[in-house]
């Protein structure tokens, strides 16, 4: 991690903007918004449907809220995009058509780095957004929504094609930049296939995004630390056991 000067405040470190959550998914936009806190950023706005609200709001009070007009899911983007220095979006915000058009609205207005997870990849791959991807977006499938994405195609060739930095998670994560960077993650053991440990990544590399890490470095050092917290939290527990909170609560020693 980059060392901090005393003389800065939170302002130096980057405000990050997460697009997550829906009715019954909650619990993604809460995963992802502590590790992106968790991982240094100085402000986190979460963008959550109108009834999540208290949900975060109790769930992570260090947090800003930005509330979306609809109840239930995502069906427009926040105002004022230019405040944020990194947005990630997906984690659980379902695919209902008013996501897809919000999402496809973000990859056109968007001047900052994005990272596309979850349901944010399934959007894309089912409207076809791929053209529409900034050059440097950090997408970070797993097999089967790569397959949606880009079928049998060789991951280095479509992130060199597409300008992407592609995570592909998995044992060894392999990440892939948009110049032939590739690198393969060391870290990290089976406990951590459960449920919301893809939203904590989402919330890393955001967070490590709006602290000025480039695209490739942000998914690299996000990947790695997100597999050494899960390691440490296996030192202390099963690997049958491990839970996505318990990655974000070892975040604190793998950062040291």
């Amino acid at each position: 991690m980059k060392p901090r000067d005393p003389e800065t405040n939170k302002y130096d470190y980057g405000h990050a903007l997460l697009i997550a959550g829906s009715y019954g998914k909650m619990g993604a936009a809460l995963l992802a918004t502590k590790a992106c806190l968790r991982i240094g950023a100085g402000l986190v706005t979460c963008h959550v449907p109108r009834q999540g609200v208290p949900i975060l709001q109790i769930g992570v009070p260090e947090a800003m809220a930005s509330i979306d007009p609809h109840e239930e899911h995502l069906s427009l983007l926040p105002q004022k995009l230019e405040r944020y220095n990194a947005i990630g979006i997906g984690p659980g915000i379902g695919t209902h058509p008013d996501s897809a058009t919000a999402l496809e609205q973000l990859l056109r207005q968007a001047q900052q780095p994005l990272v596309l997870d979850a349901d944010a990849l399934n959007l894309t791959a089912h409207y076809n957004l791929i053209p529409l991807l900034p050059h440097s977006t950090i997408i970070t499938p797993h097999a089967k929504e790569y397959e949606r994405l880009f079928g049998n195609a060789d991951p280095a060739a479509m992130a060199n094609l597409h300008g992407l930095v592609i995570v592909m998670k998995g044992h060894h994560s392999r990440i892939l930049g948009p110049d032939g960077q590739q690198h393969t993650n060391t870290t990290g053991n089976a406990g951590m296939a459960t449920a919301g440990s893809g939203d904590v990544l989402t919330g890393i590399i955001t967070g490590l995004l709006a602290q000025g890490y480039t695209p490739f470095e942000a998914a690299k050092e996000g990947v790695y630390l997100h597999g050494k917290s899960g390691d440490l939290a296996v030192k202390k527990q099963s690997e049958s056991s491990l839970i996505a909170s318990d990655i974000i609560e070892n975040l604190r020693y793998a950062t040291l």
